[in-house]
């Protein structure tokens, strides 16, 4: 009987970590670039109280055995990667990435942070940085006195001069792609780092070695569906009840056993 107490104790455990994970989709609802998360669970070991398979008479053996389980926990949470919908804003530092790949970040460190969030901004150097002022990688500087920047689908940044017709080039975009995204560590501000799991980024510009294509004055949103969500957080809530219920009735047999007389 006290394996029911454990088991739904840890059924509990496992959907409140399902509920801080919905929980944190839906709080990131309008973060331009968002992964939602979904929470991944397995069953705990088994208290195996009759081998199966063992054998009964030379020529026979048990079919099933007596397997008792002993709850669940989270394995992991799994970022889905499927694009955001495309918003346009018509800010020409708005840029998405229609396919695969990742904007890269410098952060103070010197470090290289990863980010599908293309709303790009300009410091008082003309630097192009993110909100938090992290520059991209590459840097690129836009002079003070242009009046126009262009990006072109494979990444080439360039601007127009006072009294000259003809745009000049001041950067070029690239974009890093990873065998396993959903290994990235995300660290908050919309970025990410590169771990064992995700594999080395292979750079490139956009358009080239499987890399998408940028697309300027739209921004990606998050991919997360808020009506999913709903439904994952009624789903996640029910499961928290039943567990809770396991206990109580457990607990109400271990009563009645108590309660016995001679």
């Amino acid at each position: 009987m006290m394996r029911s107490l454990w088991a739904g104790a840890s059924g509990m455990i496992a959907q409140q970590t399902n509920l801080d994970v919905v929980s944190n989709n839906l709080a990131n609802v309008n973060t331009a670039g968002f992964k939602k998360i979904r929470a991944d669970f397995e069953d705990l070991l088994y208290q195996i109280d009759r081998e199966p398979g063992a054998p009964v008479e030379p020529d026979s053996m048990i079919p099933d055995g007596i397997q008792v389980g002993l709850g669940a926990r989270v394995v992991g949470t799994s970022r889905m990667m499927a694009p955001g919908n495309l918003k346009v804003t018509s800010n020409q530092l708005d840029v998405a990435i229609e396919g695969d790949g990742f904007f890269q970040v410098t952060l103070p460190n010197g470090d290289i942070a990863y980010t599908r969030d293309g709303g790009w901004r300009m410091d008082g150097n003309g630097q192009i940085v993110t909100s938090n002022g992290y520059l991209l990688e590459p840097a690129i500087t836009v002079p003070e006195d242009a009046v126009a920047v262009a990006i072109s689908p494979t990444g080439d940044v360039s601007v127009l001069m006072p009294g000259d017709p003809a745009p000049q080039n001041v950067g070029q975009l690239q974009l890093a792609r990873f065998v396993n995204p959903g290994g990235l560590k995300a660290v908050g501000k919309n970025l990410f780092l590169e771990t064992a799991a995700s594999g080395a980024p292979q750079i490139a510009n956009p358009g080239e070695a499987g890399m998408g294509t940028t697309i300027q004055g739209i921004l990606e949103l998050s991919n997360v569906q808020v009506v999913e969500e709903m439904v994952n957080m009624i789903v996640a809530q029910r499961a928290y009840e039943a567990n809770s219920k396991t206990i109580q009735t457990a607990d109400d047999l271990l009563r009645i056993a108590n309660s016995l007389r001679r």
